[in-house]
Protein backbone atom coordinates (compact mmCIF):
# COMPACT_ATOMS: atom_id res chain seq x y z
CA UNK A 1 0.00 0.00 0.00
CA UNK A 2 1.52 3.46 -0.93
CA UNK A 3 2.05 5.98 1.55
CA UNK A 4 -0.55 8.32 2.95
CA UNK A 5 0.24 11.95 1.75
CA UNK A 6 -0.74 14.65 4.32
CA UNK A 7 -4.75 14.95 4.41
CA UNK A 8 -5.25 11.86 2.00
CA UNK A 9 -7.59 9.35 2.62
CA UNK A 10 -7.60 5.44 1.84
CA UNK A 11 -11.04 5.18 0.25
CA UNK A 12 -12.40 1.65 -1.19
CA UNK A 13 -14.90 1.41 -3.33
CA UNK A 14 -16.69 -1.64 -2.95
CA UNK A 15 -19.52 -4.10 -4.38
CA UNK A 16 -19.22 -3.66 -8.03
CA UNK A 17 -17.97 -4.96 -11.32
CA UNK A 18 -15.24 -2.87 -11.31
CA UNK A 19 -13.43 -0.72 -13.24
CA UNK A 20 -12.67 0.11 -16.45
CA UNK A 21 -16.52 0.39 -16.21
CA UNK A 22 -18.31 -1.81 -18.79
CA UNK A 23 -21.72 -2.57 -17.62
CA UNK A 24 -23.74 -0.08 -15.69
CA UNK A 25 -24.40 2.89 -13.54
CA UNK A 26 -22.38 1.83 -10.80
CA UNK A 27 -19.50 1.28 -12.68
CA UNK A 28 -19.55 4.49 -14.29
CA UNK A 29 -19.94 6.01 -10.63
CA UNK A 30 -17.46 4.30 -9.59
CA UNK A 31 -14.77 5.11 -12.55
CA UNK A 32 -15.88 8.87 -12.73
CA UNK A 33 -15.61 9.56 -8.92
CA UNK A 34 -12.62 7.17 -8.50
CA UNK A 35 -10.44 9.19 -11.09
CA UNK A 36 -11.64 12.53 -9.21
CA UNK A 37 -10.80 11.77 -5.87
CA UNK A 38 -7.40 10.21 -6.88
CA UNK A 39 -6.75 13.65 -8.82
CA UNK A 40 -7.80 15.34 -5.76
CA UNK A 41 -4.87 13.52 -3.94
CA UNK A 42 -6.63 10.56 -2.22
CA UNK A 43 -5.60 6.77 -2.38
CA UNK A 44 -8.60 4.85 -4.07
CA UNK A 45 -9.02 1.19 -4.35
CA UNK A 46 -11.23 -0.60 -6.27
CA UNK A 47 -12.34 -4.18 -5.95
CA UNK A 48 -12.95 -5.73 -9.23
CA UNK A 49 -15.02 -8.74 -10.65
CA UNK A 50 -12.84 -11.49 -12.51
CA UNK A 51 -13.99 -12.61 -15.67
CA UNK A 52 -12.88 -15.94 -17.70
CA UNK A 53 -9.49 -14.92 -19.51
CA UNK A 54 -10.28 -11.02 -19.21
CA UNK A 55 -7.55 -8.72 -18.64
CA UNK A 56 -6.56 -7.99 -14.58
CA UNK A 57 -4.92 -4.25 -14.61
CA UNK A 58 -3.25 -3.55 -11.39
CA UNK A 59 -4.20 -0.01 -11.53
CA UNK A 60 -7.23 2.46 -13.73
CA UNK A 61 -6.69 6.05 -14.18
CA UNK A 62 -4.76 6.68 -11.01
CA UNK A 63 -7.29 3.73 -8.86
CA UNK A 64 -5.34 0.84 -7.61
CA UNK A 65 -7.34 -2.21 -8.61
CA UNK A 66 -8.22 -5.86 -6.44
CA UNK A 67 -9.43 -8.26 -8.82
CA UNK A 68 -11.42 -10.90 -7.08
CA UNK A 69 -13.61 -13.94 -8.37
CA UNK A 70 -16.93 -13.95 -7.76
CA UNK A 71 -19.91 -17.31 -7.85
CA UNK A 72 -21.40 -17.20 -11.34
CA UNK A 73 -24.85 -17.47 -10.59
CA UNK A 74 -27.33 -14.39 -10.80
CA UNK A 75 -28.69 -14.56 -7.35
CA UNK A 76 -25.00 -14.92 -5.37
CA UNK A 77 -22.66 -13.15 -8.10
CA UNK A 78 -23.11 -10.06 -6.38
CA UNK A 79 -22.98 -11.16 -3.16
CA UNK A 80 -20.06 -13.82 -3.11
CA UNK A 81 -17.78 -11.20 -4.70
CA UNK A 82 -18.48 -8.68 -2.40
CA UNK A 83 -17.69 -10.88 0.78
CA UNK A 84 -14.34 -11.96 -0.40
CA UNK A 85 -14.10 -7.85 -0.85
CA UNK A 86 -14.52 -7.18 2.31
CA UNK A 87 -12.48 -10.09 3.62
CA UNK A 88 -9.38 -8.18 2.06
CA UNK A 89 -10.51 -4.99 3.68
CA UNK A 90 -9.90 -6.31 7.10
CA UNK A 91 -6.40 -7.08 6.74
CA UNK A 92 -5.99 -4.01 3.94
CA UNK A 93 -7.55 -1.12 6.09
CA UNK A 94 -8.99 2.30 4.54
CA UNK A 95 -10.60 5.27 6.11
CA UNK A 96 -13.55 4.86 4.80
CA UNK A 97 -15.69 2.63 2.79
CA UNK A 98 -18.10 2.98 0.19
CA UNK A 99 -20.26 -0.25 -0.65
CA UNK A 100 -22.67 -0.05 -3.73
CA UNK A 101 -25.39 -2.24 -3.43
CA UNK A 102 -27.83 -3.00 -0.46
CA UNK A 103 -28.12 -6.46 -1.39
CA UNK A 104 -24.22 -6.52 -0.03
CA UNK A 105 -25.23 -5.21 3.49
CA UNK A 106 -25.03 -9.04 5.30
CA UNK A 107 -21.24 -8.07 5.33
CA UNK A 108 -21.85 -4.77 6.62
CA UNK A 109 -21.23 -6.03 10.52
CA UNK A 110 -17.74 -7.02 9.38
CA UNK A 111 -16.65 -3.69 8.40
CA UNK A 112 -18.34 -2.18 11.47
CA UNK A 113 -16.61 -4.94 13.71
CA UNK A 114 -12.68 -3.39 12.51
CA UNK A 115 -14.03 -0.20 12.89
CA UNK A 116 -14.06 0.96 9.00
CA UNK A 117 -16.44 3.90 8.57
CA UNK A 118 -19.07 2.75 5.89
CA UNK A 119 -21.48 4.80 3.53
CA UNK A 120 -23.91 2.02 1.73
CA UNK A 121 -25.54 3.55 -1.83
CA UNK A 122 -28.86 1.92 -1.30
CA UNK A 123 -29.55 1.69 -5.20
CA UNK A 124 -33.02 1.38 -5.97
CA UNK A 125 -36.25 -0.26 -4.84
CA UNK A 126 -34.72 -3.46 -6.05
CA UNK A 127 -37.43 -5.57 -4.74
CA UNK A 128 -40.31 -4.27 -7.39
CA UNK A 129 -37.68 -5.96 -10.18
CA UNK A 130 -39.88 -8.83 -12.08
CA UNK A 131 -36.54 -10.64 -12.83
CA UNK A 132 -36.72 -11.94 -8.70
CA UNK A 133 -38.86 -14.43 -7.75
CA UNK A 134 -40.85 -14.14 -4.54
CA UNK A 135 -37.19 -15.26 -2.50
CA UNK A 136 -35.38 -12.64 -4.18
CA UNK A 137 -37.89 -9.80 -3.07
CA UNK A 138 -38.00 -10.93 0.26
CA UNK A 139 -34.08 -11.12 0.18
CA UNK A 140 -33.75 -6.99 -1.31
CA UNK A 141 -36.35 -6.43 1.92
CA UNK A 142 -34.63 -8.07 4.42
CA UNK A 143 -31.23 -5.91 3.04
CA UNK A 144 -32.78 -2.81 2.69
CA UNK A 145 -33.57 -2.94 6.77
CA UNK A 146 -29.64 -4.36 7.05
CA UNK A 147 -28.69 -1.48 5.23
CA UNK A 148 -30.46 1.31 7.50
CA UNK A 149 -29.39 -0.64 10.86
CA UNK A 150 -25.48 -1.07 9.96
CA UNK A 151 -24.27 1.73 7.92
CA UNK A 152 -22.46 4.53 9.07
CA UNK A 153 -24.24 6.65 6.30
CA UNK A 154 -26.69 5.33 3.30
CA UNK A 155 -26.59 7.49 0.06
CA UNK A 156 -29.77 7.70 -2.76
CA UNK A 157 -29.32 8.87 -5.81
CA UNK A 158 -33.00 10.74 -6.18
CA UNK A 159 -35.60 12.27 -4.00
CA UNK A 160 -37.75 9.38 -4.29
CA UNK A 161 -35.39 6.95 -2.72
CA UNK A 162 -34.09 9.31 -0.18
CA UNK A 163 -38.05 9.55 0.69
CA UNK A 164 -38.23 6.13 0.58
CA UNK A 165 -36.13 5.54 3.06
CA UNK A 166 -37.45 8.19 5.58
CA UNK A 167 -40.71 6.96 5.39
CA UNK A 168 -40.17 3.69 6.05
CA UNK A 169 -37.58 3.46 8.29
CA UNK A 170 -37.11 7.52 9.43
CA UNK A 171 -33.32 6.91 8.44
CA UNK A 172 -31.67 10.16 6.60
CA UNK A 173 -29.58 9.32 3.60
CA UNK A 174 -27.26 12.00 1.64
CA UNK A 175 -28.55 12.53 -1.79
CA UNK A 176 -25.83 12.41 -4.99
CA UNK A 177 -26.78 11.72 -8.46
CA UNK A 178 -25.08 11.19 -11.01
CA UNK A 179 -23.69 13.11 -13.55
CA UNK A 180 -24.92 13.75 -16.65
CA UNK A 181 -22.16 13.68 -19.65
CA UNK A 182 -22.53 16.91 -22.29
CA UNK A 183 -22.45 15.70 -25.66
CA UNK A 184 -21.34 17.70 -28.64
CA UNK A 185 -24.04 17.67 -31.09
CA UNK A 186 -22.05 18.05 -34.38
CA UNK A 187 -20.79 15.09 -35.67
CA UNK A 188 -23.38 12.77 -37.04
CA UNK A 189 -20.83 10.47 -39.78
CA UNK A 190 -21.57 7.45 -37.44
CA UNK A 191 -25.11 7.54 -38.34
CA UNK A 192 -24.85 6.34 -41.59
CA UNK A 193 -23.78 2.93 -40.57
CA UNK A 194 -26.87 2.09 -39.37
CA UNK A 195 -28.74 4.27 -41.78
CA UNK A 196 -30.04 6.64 -39.88
CA UNK A 197 -29.80 10.37 -40.04
CA UNK A 198 -30.00 13.49 -37.77
CA UNK A 199 -33.71 13.66 -36.65
CA UNK A 200 -34.76 10.95 -38.29
CA UNK A 201 -35.78 8.80 -35.81
CA UNK A 202 -37.13 7.67 -32.37
CA UNK A 203 -34.99 5.50 -30.25
CA UNK A 204 -34.84 3.75 -26.75
CA UNK A 205 -31.83 2.63 -24.47
CA UNK A 206 -32.59 0.35 -22.75
CA UNK A 207 -32.32 -3.62 -20.98
CA UNK A 208 -35.00 -5.46 -21.96
CA UNK A 209 -36.14 -5.97 -18.26
CA UNK A 210 -40.41 -5.35 -17.34
CA UNK A 211 -39.86 -2.84 -15.45
CA UNK A 212 -38.06 -0.71 -18.51
CA UNK A 213 -41.19 -1.24 -20.31
CA UNK A 214 -39.58 -1.84 -23.76
CA UNK A 215 -42.83 -3.78 -24.78
CA UNK A 216 -44.92 -0.64 -23.52
CA UNK A 217 -42.77 1.25 -25.67
CA UNK A 218 -43.13 -0.59 -29.07
CA UNK A 219 -46.80 -1.49 -28.51
CA UNK A 220 -47.50 2.64 -28.60
CA UNK A 221 -45.35 2.81 -31.58
CA UNK A 222 -46.80 -0.02 -33.15
CA UNK A 223 -50.26 1.87 -32.69
CA UNK A 224 -49.53 5.38 -34.07
CA UNK A 225 -49.16 6.24 -37.17
CA UNK A 226 -45.49 7.66 -36.64
CA UNK A 227 -43.27 8.33 -39.65
CA UNK A 228 -39.86 7.94 -38.24
CA UNK A 229 -38.81 4.52 -37.67
CA UNK A 230 -38.20 3.75 -33.67
CA UNK A 231 -34.64 2.13 -33.21
CA UNK A 232 -34.76 -0.26 -29.70
CA UNK A 233 -30.98 -0.23 -28.40
CA UNK A 234 -30.33 -3.11 -25.77
CA UNK A 235 -30.99 -6.57 -24.81
CA UNK A 236 -31.41 -8.85 -21.74
CA UNK A 237 -28.94 -11.87 -20.61
CA UNK A 238 -31.36 -13.37 -18.26
CA UNK A 239 -34.98 -12.15 -19.58
CA UNK A 240 -35.52 -14.00 -23.22
CA UNK A 241 -39.10 -14.94 -22.69
CA UNK A 242 -39.70 -10.86 -22.54
CA UNK A 243 -37.25 -10.24 -25.38
CA UNK A 244 -39.46 -12.02 -27.31
CA UNK A 245 -42.80 -10.75 -26.44
CA UNK A 246 -41.05 -7.27 -27.31
CA UNK A 247 -39.93 -8.40 -30.52
CA UNK A 248 -43.65 -9.83 -31.19
CA UNK A 249 -45.58 -6.50 -30.20
CA UNK A 250 -42.91 -4.83 -33.13
CA UNK A 251 -43.63 -4.10 -36.84
CA UNK A 252 -41.46 -3.35 -39.74
CA UNK A 253 -40.54 0.11 -38.55
CA UNK A 254 -39.01 -1.01 -35.70
CA UNK A 255 -35.75 -1.60 -35.86
CA UNK A 256 -33.66 -3.73 -33.05
CA UNK A 257 -29.71 -2.78 -33.06
CA UNK A 258 -28.99 -5.39 -30.14
CA UNK A 259 -26.37 -3.64 -27.97
CA UNK A 260 -24.14 -0.92 -29.00
CA UNK A 261 -20.78 -0.59 -27.85
CA UNK A 262 -19.24 1.86 -30.21
CA UNK A 263 -18.94 5.21 -28.10
CA UNK A 264 -19.25 7.44 -30.67
CA UNK A 265 -22.27 5.77 -32.41
CA UNK A 266 -24.31 5.58 -29.00
CA UNK A 267 -23.28 9.71 -28.38
CA UNK A 268 -24.79 10.36 -32.09
CA UNK A 269 -27.87 8.41 -31.39
CA UNK A 270 -28.71 10.33 -28.37
CA UNK A 271 -27.50 13.24 -29.67
CA UNK A 272 -29.69 13.05 -33.02
CA UNK A 273 -32.50 11.17 -32.18
CA UNK A 274 -36.36 13.13 -32.83
CA UNK A 275 -37.38 11.98 -29.72
CA UNK A 276 -35.84 9.45 -26.47
CA UNK A 277 -38.72 7.18 -25.20
CA UNK A 278 -37.47 5.90 -21.42
CA UNK A 279 -39.20 3.58 -19.68
CA UNK A 280 -36.86 2.60 -16.39
CA UNK A 281 -39.56 2.92 -13.47
CA UNK A 282 -37.04 1.40 -10.25
CA UNK A 283 -34.01 2.36 -10.14
CA UNK A 284 -33.92 5.79 -8.81
CA UNK A 285 -32.24 8.45 -11.17
CA UNK A 286 -31.06 6.65 -14.34
CA UNK A 287 -27.90 6.98 -16.08
CA UNK A 288 -29.01 6.55 -19.26
CA UNK A 289 -31.84 9.44 -18.86
CA UNK A 290 -29.64 11.47 -17.91
CA UNK A 291 -27.07 10.75 -21.31
CA UNK A 292 -29.94 11.38 -23.20
CA UNK A 293 -30.51 14.73 -20.65
CA UNK A 294 -26.62 15.77 -21.86
CA UNK A 295 -27.44 15.12 -25.09
CA UNK A 296 -30.26 17.83 -25.46
CA UNK A 297 -32.90 14.83 -26.78
CA UNK A 298 -36.46 15.35 -26.01
CA UNK A 299 -37.55 13.00 -24.01
CA UNK A 300 -40.51 10.36 -23.48
CA UNK A 301 -40.71 9.12 -20.16
CA UNK A 302 -42.21 6.55 -17.89
CA UNK A 303 -44.15 8.35 -15.40
CA UNK A 304 -42.46 8.03 -11.98
CA UNK A 305 -40.62 10.52 -9.78
CA UNK A 306 -37.05 9.75 -10.35
CA UNK A 307 -38.19 10.57 -14.03
CA UNK A 308 -39.93 13.31 -13.37
CA UNK A 309 -36.90 15.08 -11.26
CA UNK A 310 -34.54 14.67 -13.26
CA UNK A 311 -36.29 16.55 -16.79
CA UNK A 312 -39.15 18.17 -14.95
CA UNK A 313 -41.26 20.32 -17.54
CA UNK A 314 -38.90 18.78 -20.48
CA UNK A 315 -40.35 15.71 -20.62
CA UNK A 316 -43.57 14.22 -21.95
CA UNK A 317 -44.47 11.22 -19.49
CA UNK A 318 -46.71 7.92 -20.23
CA UNK A 319 -47.78 5.25 -18.26
CA UNK A 320 -49.79 3.46 -21.17
CA UNK A 321 -49.28 2.20 -25.15
CA UNK A 322 -52.03 4.93 -25.79
CA UNK A 323 -49.92 7.47 -24.12
CA UNK A 324 -47.07 6.48 -25.88
CA UNK A 325 -48.88 6.58 -29.03
CA UNK A 326 -50.24 10.05 -28.49
CA UNK A 327 -47.45 11.60 -27.51
CA UNK A 328 -45.52 10.41 -30.56
CA UNK A 329 -48.24 11.64 -32.47
CA UNK A 330 -47.75 14.92 -31.45
CA UNK A 331 -43.74 15.29 -31.41
CA UNK A 332 -43.54 14.71 -34.97
CA UNK A 333 -46.78 17.26 -35.58
CA UNK A 334 -44.83 19.84 -33.85
CA UNK A 335 -40.64 19.52 -34.32
CA UNK A 336 -40.47 23.05 -32.81
CA UNK A 337 -41.64 22.22 -29.45
CA UNK A 338 -39.15 19.43 -29.38
CA UNK A 339 -36.39 21.60 -29.85
CA UNK A 340 -37.44 24.16 -27.41
CA UNK A 341 -37.65 21.01 -24.70
CA UNK A 342 -34.26 19.73 -26.15
CA UNK A 343 -32.80 23.13 -24.89
CA UNK A 344 -34.28 23.25 -21.81
CA UNK A 345 -32.92 19.94 -21.42
CA UNK A 346 -29.45 20.44 -22.20
CA UNK A 347 -29.93 23.19 -19.23
CA UNK A 348 -30.90 21.18 -16.52
CA UNK A 349 -28.29 19.10 -17.06
CA UNK A 350 -25.91 21.52 -15.77
CA UNK A 351 -27.26 20.29 -12.28
CA UNK A 352 -25.67 16.73 -12.49
CA UNK A 353 -21.62 17.41 -13.35
CA UNK A 354 -19.26 14.72 -12.37
CA UNK A 355 -16.87 17.09 -10.88
CA UNK A 356 -19.45 18.28 -8.24
CA UNK A 357 -20.40 14.55 -7.50
CA UNK A 358 -16.95 13.74 -6.81
CA UNK A 359 -16.59 16.51 -4.01
CA UNK A 360 -20.03 15.39 -2.62
CA UNK A 361 -18.20 11.85 -2.30
CA UNK A 362 -14.84 13.50 -0.71
CA UNK A 363 -16.91 15.31 1.80
CA UNK A 364 -18.55 12.42 2.60
CA UNK A 365 -15.44 10.10 3.31
CA UNK A 366 -14.27 12.86 5.42
CA UNK A 367 -16.97 12.79 7.11
CA UNK A 368 -16.91 9.22 7.77
CA UNK A 369 -12.80 9.22 8.56
CA UNK A 370 -13.47 12.08 11.06
CA UNK A 371 -16.53 9.91 12.32
CA UNK A 372 -18.78 12.90 11.97
CA UNK A 373 -21.90 9.97 12.34
CA UNK A 374 -24.09 9.61 15.02
CA UNK A 375 -23.12 6.63 16.99
CA UNK A 376 -26.52 5.09 17.03
CA UNK A 377 -28.51 4.63 14.25
CA UNK A 378 -31.89 4.15 12.96
CA UNK A 379 -33.32 0.56 14.05
CA UNK A 380 -34.05 -1.07 10.75
CA UNK A 381 -37.84 -1.79 11.38
CA UNK A 382 -39.89 -0.65 8.91
CA UNK A 383 -42.78 2.18 10.21
CA UNK A 384 -46.74 1.24 10.12
CA UNK A 385 -47.88 5.03 10.00
CA UNK A 386 -47.03 6.15 6.82
CA UNK A 387 -44.32 9.34 6.33
CA UNK A 388 -42.33 9.30 9.27
CA UNK A 389 -41.04 12.34 11.21
CA UNK A 390 -37.32 11.12 11.05
CA UNK A 391 -35.79 14.17 12.43
CA UNK A 392 -35.02 16.29 15.32
CA UNK A 393 -34.80 19.90 16.05
CA UNK A 394 -31.73 19.14 17.75
CA UNK A 395 -30.16 17.61 14.50
CA UNK A 396 -28.86 20.65 12.25
CA UNK A 397 -26.68 20.52 8.89
CA UNK A 398 -22.98 20.37 10.04
CA UNK A 399 -21.68 21.43 6.40
CA UNK A 400 -23.38 24.15 4.01
CA UNK A 401 -24.87 23.44 1.10
CA UNK A 402 -22.59 23.69 -1.41
CA UNK A 403 -23.85 25.32 -4.88
CA UNK A 404 -23.93 23.75 -7.79
CA UNK A 405 -21.54 24.19 -11.48
CA UNK A 406 -22.39 27.68 -12.90
CA UNK A 407 -24.39 29.01 -9.85
CA UNK A 408 -27.26 27.26 -9.53
CA UNK A 409 -28.83 25.10 -6.81
CA UNK A 410 -27.09 21.49 -6.36
CA UNK A 411 -29.59 18.40 -6.80
CA UNK A 412 -29.59 18.18 -2.71
CA UNK A 413 -28.07 19.72 0.13
CA UNK A 414 -24.75 17.88 1.90
CA UNK A 415 -25.23 17.20 5.36
CA UNK A 416 -22.77 15.40 7.66
CA UNK A 417 -23.60 11.42 7.66
CA UNK A 418 -26.61 10.49 9.23
CA UNK A 419 -27.73 13.93 9.87
CA UNK A 420 -31.37 14.94 8.44
CA UNK A 421 -31.78 18.04 6.90
CA UNK A 422 -35.60 19.43 5.34
CA UNK A 423 -36.76 18.23 2.08
CA UNK A 424 -35.91 20.58 -1.18
CA UNK A 425 -38.84 21.32 -3.00
CA UNK A 426 -40.09 19.57 -5.63
CA UNK A 427 -38.54 19.99 -8.89
CA UNK A 428 -41.47 20.72 -10.78
CA UNK A 429 -44.56 19.41 -9.76
CA UNK A 430 -34.34 8.40 -10.31
CA UNK A 431 -28.49 1.09 -15.37
CA UNK A 432 -24.69 7.28 -16.68
CA UNK A 433 -24.24 4.93 -20.10
CA UNK A 434 -22.05 4.97 -22.41
CA UNK A 435 -20.79 2.84 -24.86
CA UNK A 436 -20.06 0.16 -21.88
CA UNK A 437 -22.94 0.89 -20.19
CA UNK A 438 -25.95 2.43 -22.24
CA UNK A 439 -28.06 -1.03 -21.93
CA UNK A 440 -28.80 -0.74 -18.29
Amino acid sequence: MPPRRSGALRIALVGTRGVPARYGGFETAVEEVGRRLVEAGHDVVVYCRTTTGGPRPATHLGMRLVHLPALRRRSLETLSHTGLSVAHLLTHRVDAAIVFNAANAPWLPLLRAACIPVATHVDGLEWKRAKWGGIGKRYYRVVEALSVRWSDALIADAQGIADYYRDEFAAPTEQIAYGAPKTDGAAFDRLSAVDLTPGGYHLVVARFEPENHVDVIVDGYRRSDAELPLVVVGSAPYADDYTRRVHALADDRVRFLGGVWDQELLDQLYVHCATYLHGHSVGGTNPSLLRALGAGAATIAYDVSFNREVLESSGRYFRTPDDVTSALHEAEREPEKLRRRGKRARLLAARYDWDHVASRYEELCRALAAREFPRSRPSGRRLRLGPAAGTRSSEWPLVQPASAPGGGSAPAPRRAPGRPAARPAAAGSSDVPSARTAQS
